[in-house]
């Protein structure tokens, strides 16, 4: 008969306790996701993108809400609109992408601007052409994770409205305009 301590009894309840998804797998089925989206929300050549747009934010929107509903539950409200966003930006980057946000700028007038300089969603995607196309072409990509940082802020309180380009992949910006 085998004994075990308290401790590695523990530590391998957590372990089977943990549902883990492999990190290639999350990205991967980002972009399905996206595309199977588009695929089937624009049926004409003409149709209007809003409605991918619609969709994907939305979703998104969902998802940041669950997320900071799990991940702030034993935390102390924030004060303050920039802690909320240093909170996004540290915390809930690192819980998504393992690591944080490159750069944070505002104008202390309700506009912050955060920047990656390596977006984890975009390391996978890759075009014919690239460059300018490249920016074009990955924008959809941009549009759930612009719905996470909104639902995010809502489910804390700050309403918002967030935009997001990229000019040179991997790289993006997300812009966040606090509503008042």
């Amino acid at each position: 008969m085998t004994t075990y301590s308290d401790e590695t009894m523990t530590y391998s309840q957590t372990l089977s306790q943990q549902k883990l998804v492999a990190e290639s797998c999350m990205d991967l089925f980002l972009i399905e996701m996206v595309d199977t989206i588009c695929r089937t929300t624009i049926t004409e050549p003409d149709a209007d993108i809003d409605a991918v747009f619609y969709k994907l934010e939305n979703l998104g929107y969902s998802v940041g809400q669950r997320l900071i509903e799990r991940f702030t539950q034993d935390r102390p409200r924030f004060v303050d609109t920039l802690d909320v966003v240093k909170f996004i930006c540290k915390d809930l980057w690192t819980i998504m992408f393992k690591k944080q946000i490159d750069n944070l700028k505002t104008n202390h007038r309700g506009v912050y601007v955060l920047q990656d300089n390596s977006f984890r969603w975009f390391m996978r995607l890759s075009t014919d052409v690239g460059g300018a196309d490249s920016a074009k072409k990955a924008s959809p990509y941009l549009w759930f994770p612009c719905g996470i940082i909104r639902g995010a802020l809502a489910n804390l309180g700050v309403s918002s409205v967030v935009v997001a380009e990229t000019s040179n992949l991997p790289q993006c910006t997300f812009q966040i305009k606090i509503a008042k």
